[in-house]
């Protein structure tokens, strides 16, 4: 989860679905939807050969008609959600920014992205 579900959570479903679909069940969302997914969201993914098939940007109200056993927040909001585990990630939002910054977001998110599947997989 993140604000416009533009860049960074889109991102870190993109990366899970590739990487840890054996272990997540991946969804994004944010808490106020763009119209589209960032174009340098797009092509960060690309230069990492992680496809963005069928992405789209989606708000939270959506999200929450589903159960689910964990949320990554990267809003920078507090979130409160009854039963299930809220794991904050502080990761800067690239919108606006410059093609560096959304890349090394991209590299943050990966390997966070990573540690979670590996914390997963030994659970």
């Amino acid at each position: 989860m993140c604000i416009g579900n533009s860049c960074r959570s889109q991102m870190a479903e993109a990366l899970a679905r590739a990487y840890g679909s054996d272990v997540i069940a991946a969804q994004s969302a944010g808490l106020s939807p763009a119209m589209t997914i960032a174009p340098l969201t797009k092509r960060t993914m690309e230069e990492r050969n992680v496809r963005m098939d069928g992405h789209f940007p989606k708000g939270v109200e959506m999200m929450l008609r589903e159960k689910y056993d964990l949320i990554v927040n990267m809003s920078g909001q507090s979130l409160a959600l009854p039963s299930v585990r809220i794991v904050e990630w502080k990761v800067p939002d690239p919108i606006g920014r410059t093609d560096d910054v959304y890349r090394g977001v991209a590299a943050q998110i990966e390997g966070l992205v990573m540690a979670l599947i590996l914390e997963l997989r030994s659970s």
